[in-house]
């Protein structure tokens, strides 16, 4: 019996095979788009997903102005900061967010469902979420996904 074929590889920086990634949010529910883009980033969707590492992929976010959230969610989520100082703590509802800029309403919901430590940050690092279908990125050549296909 062939014992080497039953060890356990661990993903490294090298061995990784990051690749980009295109998600459309045109239509998708916040929640359900957040927690499949997360995915993504982690790289749970591959066989050698290492928890440690980073080794999930690139992925650019396009259409996030045309989101949806669903029940009365749009003024019933509130968004909350403190600034530091006594008092000091802010909150905004979705609607709110969405009118300053609807990007970072994708951003804060995708970075909720990411580790929170430095790997987390890194992962944040491969995410970017604009608005409409023009990214600064078409030089990578990302490949369009099917968020349906993953779970």
């Amino acid at each position: 019996m062939d014992t080497l074929s039953y060890k356990t590889s661990s993903a490294n920086k090298t061995t990784c095979n990051k690749s980009w990634v295109l998600v459309n949010a045109e239509g998708q529910t916040l929640g359900r788009l957040a927690s499949r883009v997360a995915i993504l980033l982690r790289g749970k969707h591959k066989p050698n997903f290492t928890p440690h590492v980073d080794c999930g992929d690139n992925v650019i976010v396009i259409n996030a102005e045309k989101i949806k959230l669903s029940g009365n969610k749009w003024n019933d989520k509130t968004y909350i900061r403190h600034t530091g100082y006594p008092g000091g703590q802010r909150s905004l509802s979705a609607i709110e967010l969405f009118a300053k800029d609807p990007t970072r309403l994708v951003e804060k919901s995708v970075k909720g469902m990411l580790p929170k430590n430095k790997l987390g940050a890194d992962l944040f690092r491969n995410l970017t979420v604009v608005n409409g279908s023009s990214h600064a990125h078409e030089a990578q050549q990302p490949k369009p996904i099917n968020l349906n296909s993953i779970n």
